[in-house]
């Protein structure tokens, strides 16, 4: 009888155990989830003050060099020139060539996608940072798009996880990658089946995601 209840005992035990390790896995996920979240806000709001400081000092030598500047790679260096005194980038060519980016859905970010960014430096907290020409045909299209990767090349390296993006306009304004999306297109991104692009708004918006 009583190695009966030894074993009921232990039996409940054991179960208690598991249930408490289940139910910490989802909260240490979603904590590490909330946790480049906060980083990418505030990321933003430095990349934000950053380029209101520039449209401030619209005649700097580096400013008119930027918006005179005609072929694409050209446009890079000046932009590169501006913000890598600002976010401290340094170039790290052994950390950063097996560096690859994954969508949400799993698939690879290619070279030929639109997504995928050549130039990529270290900035000082160890994020990853890329900068691209993105310059459309009309007036009011963006100039240039930044991704950062929030906890560099550590994993998971996926966008709307730990990657997320903006928009620079030439006047300095900035935009989150997703701004101009629908609230459905952007849930169904943010998503397991999405890319997770229009995180980097969805979640600015107070957004979750939609598993």
């Amino acid at each position: 009888m009583i190695k009966f209840y030894w074993k009921t005992e232990y039996s409940v035990a054991v179960i208690i155990i598991f249930a408490i390790i289940l139910s910490m896995v989802p909260m240490s996920f979603y904590s590490k989830e909330a946790n480049f979240i906060s980083d990418w806000n505030n990321a933003y709001n430095k990349i934000y003050y950053m380029f209101t400081a520039m449209s401030a000092q619209a005649e700097s030598d580096i400013v008119k060099n930027l918006k005179n500047a005609d072929a694409n790679e050209e446009k890079e260096k000046q932009m590169i020139k501006l913000v890598k005194p600002n976010l401290r980038l340094s170039y790290d060519k052994k950390k950063l060539k097996k560096y690859q980016v994954h969508y949400m859905n799993g698939n690879l970010v290619k070279k030929k996608d639109f997504y995928y960014f050549k130039n990529i430096y270290i900035s000082e907290n160890n994020k990853i940072v890329g900068i691209k020409d993105i310059k459309g045909k009309e007036k009011s299209s963006p100039e240039f798009m930044i991704m950062l990767d929030m906890n560099g090349d550590k994993g998971p390296n996926i966008w709307g996880r730990d990657i997320f993006g903006l928009d620079i306009y030439i006047d300095g304004e900035i935009k989150a990658l997703g701004h101009d999306w629908s609230i459905e297109k952007m849930k169904k991104d943010c998503s397991k089946e999405g890319s997770g692009i229009s995180c980097s708004y969805f979640y600015r918006i107070g957004g979750r995601f939609n598993e």
